[in-house]
């Protein structure tokens, strides 16, 4: 009785219940927070995750422009409808060279996470010029655009050192090979022993159907045939790397 007594004199005195308040929530904040000051690194690394290659990086960029995200998340969430629908749930590994990541929150389109390797980059061309040529109920318009529009790629090293900046590892050979790398990889007949010495698994080929021109579209689809793609679920260590 004394305790509810007591605990009344708490309700009713603003002052006191505020303090209280305050007490609790920075006991429960310090709690939470302290440790973090501790790790290095907040986000577990997962064996197979490299920054993006130079065109897979221009795709992205082009992705955001063309407000992609708008429609698709790229997140998928460790629910099982999810997961058999798109394939194992993300890691937080995977977005820790997305600056801006994009997990998106609105799904009028599918999720993208795991969209590399799904389809054919012949597919990826056709959705892109006329979506409901594949999927007659999409909502999706045309970026048939992207594919007459050459891709600008002067001095792309420079946007390699913009993100190494704010902490993708790229390296100096990488920064020093971008604008080689950016080319190569769209040219099913360059010497690209090298590009994938630097990015293990990149995707390598005539992309929008056109080898006489590097396009947007090129990019793009390069970027999309490369989400999802470099963890190897089959050999993830779920216990171990949740420790």
């Amino acid at each position: 009785m004394a305790l509810m007594d007591k605990h009344a004199i708490l309700e009713k005195n603003a002052t006191l219940l505020l303090v209280g308040s305050l007490l609790v929530v920075s006991v429960g904040g310090i709690v939470e927070i302290a440790p973090l000051f501790y790790l290095d690194n907040t986000i577990e690394k997962v064996e197979g995750m490299r920054p993006y290659s130079p065109l897979e990086l221009a795709g992205r960029d082009i992705y955001i422009r063309e407000g992609c995200y708008v429609c698709h998340s790229q997140m998928i969430r460790p629910f099982r409808d999810e997961v058999e629908r798109y394939g194992h749930y993300s890691l937080a590994a995977e977005s820790m060279y997305d600056h801006p990541f994009q997990w998106g929150s609105k799904r009028t389109g599918p999720d993208l996470a795991r969209v590399g390797d799904r389809y054919s980059n012949e597919w990826h061309v056709q959705h892109l010029e006329e979506p409901r040529s594949v999927v007659p109920e999409s909502v999706m318009p045309s970026y048939a655009f992207l594919k007459a529009k050459p891709l600008d790629v002067r001095d792309f090293s420079t946007h390699l050192t913009a993100n190494a900046r704010i902490g993708v590892p790229y390296t100096d050979e990488m920064i020093a090979s971008a604008d080689e790398d950016i080319l190569a990889q769209a040219d099913p007949n360059a010497d690209t022993s090298a590009l994938e010495a630097r990015y293990p698994k990149v995707k390598i080929g005539d992309f929008d159907g056109n080898p006489q021109a590097l396009t947007e579209m090129d990019a793009l689809v390069a970027y999309l045939q490369g989400l999802g793609t470099l963890v190897d679920f089959s050999t993830y260590d779920e216990v171990k790397n949740a420790r």
